[in-house]
Formats: C-alpha cells, structure tokens, sequence
C-alpha cells in the first residue's frame, strides 16, 4: 500500500476576529469576553495593566465546554468552564484547576498598521491534509457502496470490490465488565470480520479494541490487515502478553492518504484534546468522502472537511466515572441526575451543531449502543440514562432539513450511491428482515466474569508485597495525594481477605495511617477481580473507573489531573514482571 505524503507542518492563518481602533479601546483591564458578529463565536481577550493583551476561543480544551467569569477569582485573571467547572488562568493560558493539566492554545494578536490601531484575532490552522491530492468525484452505481451497521461503532463499508470494517466489538464486555452491547449483532457478523479486507480501530478502548472479537479473530484469520494510527501510546500495546496472534497491524501516520487501491484510499487524523489516544477517519471512494469521528472530542482540532458524502460519530452521552461512581458531599442522587441530564443536553446539541457546521449530505449516529448489563450494576444502569440516537437525528433535521438522517439498527444497511440521487426517499435503506433480533437479552456474564474473576488466587496476591511492587512499576510519584485502595465485592463491601492499603504519592511509601501533613485524600473501593485483573496484567484503570468498577470519594472534592492521567493513559508500556516479584524474598508484612 502506498502512501501520498503531506507537509503538516505548514500552516494556514486565519483571523477569526476584527476588532477596530473603537472596539480595542473598549477592551478593560483583566477579562474581556467578545463575539464575532461574522460567525457567533465567542473569545476571550485578556488585557493586563500594562496594555498587553492574550486572547484565545472560548471553548475549554477538555471537552469543548464554554468558560464564564470565575466568581471566586478576586484577581481577575480566571475563567470557569461550565461543563466540568475546569478553571483557566487567562493570564498566562494555563489551566489552574485541575493543576498539572493543560496549556490553553492561543490566539496571536496581530495589529493592523496605519493609524486606526485596530487588531485582528489570527489562529494558525495546519493544513488541511485531505485537500491533498484531490480527486475527481465519479457517479456511484447503486450498491457499489454500502455500509451495514453490525452493532455499537461497528460498521462495515463494502467500496467497490473491497471491503472495510470499524471497530469491531462483536462479543463480550468491555471496561472489564462493566460494558456490554446493547444490540445483538447480525449472526454471520464474525464472518463479515474474518473475510473483511482491512480493518480501521480507532484506540485502545475496549469497546473498539475488543479483545474476545479479536480473539476469534486471531484464531481465524491472523493475518487480515488491521490499521490504527501512530497515536503515542501504542494502540495494541495491552495484547502483547495475551496469546494473540495477528500478524498485520499497520501503525500509520496521521494526515497521510493510505491507498487501498486506485479508487479507495483513507486518513487517520488525531484527536485535538486526547493525541495520545483517540483518532478519526476519513475513507474516500472514486471521489465521494465518509467521515468518521468515533469517540474524539475535538476530532483533528476542530478542523474537518466540510460537506462530505456520510459523517458518523458518537451520540449517547451520560456519565462515566464522574459523577456515577463518586460519593459524599455534593454527589446526591438529584445531583447527578441533574448533571447526567445536562451533559447529554450539551452533547445532543454540540453534537447537532457540529454536523450543522460541517453539512454532511448524510449523518449516521453510532458508537453509543452498549448498557450494563450485570446485574451488580443496576443502579448504574437505572440512573446513567442516555441520549438516544432518534432525539440526536431529529435536532439535525430540526437544524438542518436537507441532511438525511440514518438511525441504524443491526443489519441495515445504507446504500450511497442511491442515497445521493434520491436523498428524499428512504429507497436507500434497507431493513434488516422482519423478525430480526435487534436487542440483546444475554451475555455470558458468569463465563467473563469468571474470567476476570481467576487473578483473585493468583500468587501474587498471596503477598502483601505486591502493593510497593505494583506501585513502584506504575512509577507515579511526586504528588501530594494520599490514596486509600480497598479491595470489594460485588456491592462494594469489603471483601474477604482483601486488602485494604494507603499509598502517598508524595514520596511513593505506604504508610499504616494518613500523614500528618496536609494533603490531598482521594478513597477508592474497588471490584477485587477487576482490581486484581488490572494490577496482574498492567492495564490502564479506566477498567476500574469508565467501567464503573469502583467508588471514589475524596477530599478536597478537586479532580487530580495528573494522576487520573497517569493511570489511565500514561503507565509503562511493560507489564510488571511478576515472576521476577516471585522470586524475591518476602517482606515482613507477608503472610
């Protein structure tokens, strides 16, 4: 397969704001919020007290909320981002709270000459890499491309002669066991992956890399082309040391046309908030462009093609750990009604102004089907209510009557070509047979359970010892947080003999009680088989915290940027090596 390389380093500056001499004279010392009559947006304008000024979007770089005037600040100088109440410090364009997080990416500030004094707000874009060479836009013929939705962000692409599939979660959990699939995927869908021509996952998240499909996967067609992008943490890494045997993953730069053939070829694009993780993609056929953001917040920044054949992405909302699994203080059952209710609020609508600014001729949303299923996990399931992909597709065509909408239920299958002569008629879309099984009713919850379950008795717990182990493999330190693990049952009561343990961060020691020092507390209870499962195998805790595995409360109620972001995205590469810790002595405190 050849690669069309492109410049990403060049960039593309655009003024976003014009402010005249009048306007800038109006700018006050500290914060300034200003709108641009050309487009809506918002920015902020920071002038200190000697005339200078900073200035970026008002969009906060975790997930896109919008900042407000912090009222707590009596400086002046911070902003509060009415999604996660993230703070920024405009002043210097670093984020305050949570500390250790992100630098705000800025605006320059670019004066006008001549005597108006008027300035204009300029952001420096990359360019777009899909511009790079252009192709000409043929007429598809009916069925010479569809697209079947199988379940979740599952969806296979038939192109010409080939064909091409999205993150195939086809069986078992996901987050451990806290995630499984809402819909019942088509009985030949394992098939459809095994005789797939290539395949597109789009990061290490379970329910796209799923590791009981891939599994069967391994077992039947090893060697099927699988590609992901050159994210920094590598998206495979959490299968080396499973028994899987797939001998064609292709980690492929961002920005750079894949060719496929001479009239298929796609992109991988970084996600703008998590580039260490999530990715995009683009797949274009004989000229005509399927865009699929999956799960990314701010898919290549905000910047994306405009106008493209089909765009699909996520839609369900919610919560996940925050709040679900926090206690305490403010975290009352209204509360987190009330925030769960909000959030899938902003994201229906963020999400319906999206495809309203990008105008794709079709939306499809997906990637949201999945419920808790276990029975342990009721409340989870009762309370983290969902945005449905019907409420999204109406407030599209509310917004935008001309996109047409596409509500897949497994099997359906969207035919392009006809879609684009006929976009009024529902010609294009073929239901699965009537009598379909669209919802699933089981799982096999006691088989991966029990899986997960088996590193309860492993020999490495047998020792106390594991705990400094584990912690001085994981290598956080530095930080002045005092943490509290207890090991649980199903109903987060203490399990019998788990353990229960304090880590202090500050100097990496594991002290019988809190220091005296002040510091930061965060308690966590946590599933002993998942816990125990994750700690075994190395793996990232969003096991424990996305998969609801665990209760958190801590003091003061502030989020920890830097440790929640080392353990669920930066941790050694390497598994621990538990057969070098067996072989070691054991300490005092081992039974």
């Amino acid at each position: 397969m050849e690669a069309s390389a492109v410049t990403m380093a060049s960039q593309v500056a655009q003024s976003v704001l014009t402010l005249d001499s009048e306007a800038v004279g109006s700018l006050k010392e500290g914060i300034n919020f200003r709108r641009s009559p050309a487009d809506g947006k918002c920015y902020i304008i920071f002038k200190s007290s000697e005339g200078q000024l900073r200035a970026c979007r008002n969009q906060c770089k975790h997930q896109g909320g919008v900042f407000i005037k912090d009222i707590e600040d009596m400086d002046g100088r911070t902003v509060r981002c009415t999604k996660h109440y993230w703070k920024l410090n405009v002043a210097t364009m670093q984020y305050v709270n949570p500390p250790d997080s992100f630098m705000q990416d800025e605006l320059e500030v670019v004066w006008a000459d001549g005597p108006d004094g008027g300035l204009d707000l300029v952001e420096l874009n990359p360019h777009d890499p899909w511009l790079t060479d252009p192709k000409e836009t043929q007429e598809l013929q009916p069925g010479e491309v569809t697209l079947t939705y199988l379940t979740h962000a599952c969806m296979e692409l038939k192109l010409g002669e080939r064909r091409m599939m999205f993150d195939p979660w086809l069986t078992g959990p996901a987050f451990a066991r806290g995630w499984w699939l809402l819909h019942e995927p088509p009985p030949d869908s394992l098939d459809r992956l095994c005789n797939a021509d290539l395949v597109y996952i789009s990061h290490m998240h379970s329910d796209h890399l799923s590791y009981p499909t891939l599994k069967t996967l391994s077992e039947k067609r090893p060697d099927l082309p699988i590609y992901v992008g050159d994210t920094s943490r590598p998206v495979f890494w959490y299968l080396k040391n499973s028994g899987l045997s797939l001998t064609n993953i292709n980690v492929v730069p961002f920005g750079v046309w894949q060719n496929v053939d001479k009239h298929l070829r796609f992109m991988i694009l970084m996600d703008g908030v998590h580039p260490e993780m999530d990715t995009c993609i683009i797949v274009e056929y004989k000229g005509h462009m399927i865009l699929n953001t999956v799960d990314c917040t701010r898919p290549n920044g905000g910047r994306l093609p405009h106008g493209v054949d089909l765009m699909m992405s996520d839609f369900a909302g919610g919560a996940s750990g925050f709040p679900m699994t926090f206690h305490g203080g403010k975290y009352t059952e209204s509360w987190k009604a009330n925030f769960i209710r909000t959030e899938r609020r902003k994201l229906l609508q963020y999400k319906a102004q999206l495809v309203k600014s990008l105008q794709p001729k079709i939306y499809c949303p997906f990637a949201g089907y999945f419920t808790e299923a276990h029975p342990s996990d009721k409340y989870i399931k009762e309370t983290n209510i969902k945005n449905s992909p019907e409420d999204l597709n109406a407030q599209v065509r509310k917004n935008s009557p001309d996109i047409l909408t596409w509500t897949p239920t497994p099997g359906a299958m969207l035919d392009l070509g006809i879609a684009l002569k006929h976009p009024s008629t529902g010609s294009a879309i073929t239901e699965p047979p009537a009598g379909t099984k669209v919802f699933k009713d089981s799982w096999d919850l006691d088989l991966y359970v029990g899986e997960l379950n088996n590193a309860i008795g492993d020999d490495i717990f047998k020792h106390r010892s594991w705990i400094p182990f584990y912690y001085n493999w994981a290598g956080f330190k530095d930080y002045n947080l005092v943490i509290r693990v207890i090991e649980t049952d199903d109903d987060f009561n203490p399990a019998p003999g788990g353990y229960d343990y304090l880590v202090d961060f500050l100097d990496l020691s594991f002290p019988s009680k809190r220091p005296n020092r002040e510091h930061s507390y965060l308690e966590m209870k946590n599933r002993v088989g998942v816990m125990r499962h994750v700690v075994k195998n190395g793996l990232l805790w969003d096991d424990l915290y996305i998969g609801f595995q665990n209760r958190l409360g801590r003091d003061p109620d502030v989020y920890h940027h830097r440790f929640w972001n080392h353990f669920q995205a930066c941790l050694p590469t390497s598994s621990p090596d538990w057969a070098s810790f067996l072989q070691q002595p054991l300490d005092a405190n081992d039974p």
